[in-house]
């Protein structure tokens, strides 16, 4: 077993490979790739739905939530979920419109956009695979 905590004696927790459903590893990846695309694509000059100092700020505010994801924290993963929510529709709305405006598939902003809207989508799915894993846990409180 793993102890998570503040050395205390906290919560008990086994190892994160051993707790069915969570999927915390990969939001946390997808977080951190997803922060790195928009700081990328901002640089870059991608017509983003966000100013630059939006585009930082989410950067750093998903970075931050992936290095605090955990598999002892229930809260977190709904911090997640719903930044995944907010990055799905925010960036799946930019891309759609994009497209229907007559941007090119393969014009940089919309590829940009169109992988922030994925990679959200894909996180809200394993965020919210990872809530449903922590709640029907038998010692779930």
């Amino acid at each position: 077993m793993t102890y998570e905590g503040n050395g205390d004696g906290g919560e008990r927790v086994p190892p994160h490979h051993d707790i069915p459903h969570y999927h915390g590893d990969a939001v946390r990846a997808l977080f951190v790739a997803s922060a790195v695309l928009l700081i990328v694509a901002k640089s870059t000059g991608a017509d983003l739905p966000l100013s630059t100092f939006g585009t930082v700020l989410a950067a750093v505010i998903l970075v931050v939530a992936a290095g605090i994801t955990n598999p002892a924290q229930f809260s977190i993963h709904w911090m997640n979920a719903f930044l995944a929510m907010v990055g799905t529709v925010l960036f799946g709305t930019t891309a759609v419109e994009h497209y229907r405006a007559g941007v090119s598939f393969f014009d940089s902003s919309f590829i940009y956009v169109e992988a922030l809207a994925l990679l959200s989508l894909v996180a809200l799915y394993f965020t919210t695979r990872t809530i449903r894993g922590i709640k029907q846990r038998p010692d779930y409180s």
